[in-house]
């Protein structure tokens, strides 16, 4: 069992190293978007929950729906995201990401997808080979993990 964990410990210490070498990228759309952390939270829960309702949304941050208003006055303003009447209930205001939201969000979840696929080149098809068969086991041991396998 002390191997398995001492091979767990170089796996994580490779893998973090890995995000600090690719973390230095000051082109990483993240940097130059001058976003805050809030807004960010908000683009974010968009992106996986879709359109949600303003009391929704206010629930997933853990905010009253006057602080999340301003929030989303400040995105909007910069076409991140938009506010539309629910179909169902015209007194519901949904929120849901813009066709430029939803473009930066992509960009900055594959931020380093061309930096990978650099890297990736350099490798033999040997080596390729492997990094596959261990990338599909991650994939696999997650899908386990969050019960979507």
């Amino acid at each position: 069992m002390a191997g398995n964990e001492q091979l767990i410990a170089d796996i994580m210490g490779t893998q973090q190293r890995l995000q600090q070498l690719f973390g230095w990228d000051r082109s990483d759309p993240l940097f130059s978007s001058h976003l805050t952390l809030s807004q960010l939270k908000i683009l974010m829960l968009l992106a996986r929950h879709g359109n949600v309702s303003g009391g929704e949304l206010a629930g997933l941050l853990d905010v009253g729906l006057a602080t999340l208003s301003g929030m989303v006055d400040r995105l909007v303003q910069q076409d991140l995201v938009a506010r539309t009447e629910d179909a169902h209930d015209r007194r519901v205001r949904r929120i849901g990401l813009s066709r430029k939201g939803s473009q930066l969000i992509g960009s900055i979840l594959n931020a380093g997808e061309s930096k990978m696929r650099a890297l990736l080149s350099r490798l033999s098809d040997e080596q390729l080979e492997i990094v596959a068969q261990a990338s599909l086991l991650l994939l696999k041991a997650a899908e386990e993990e969050s019960g979507q396998a």
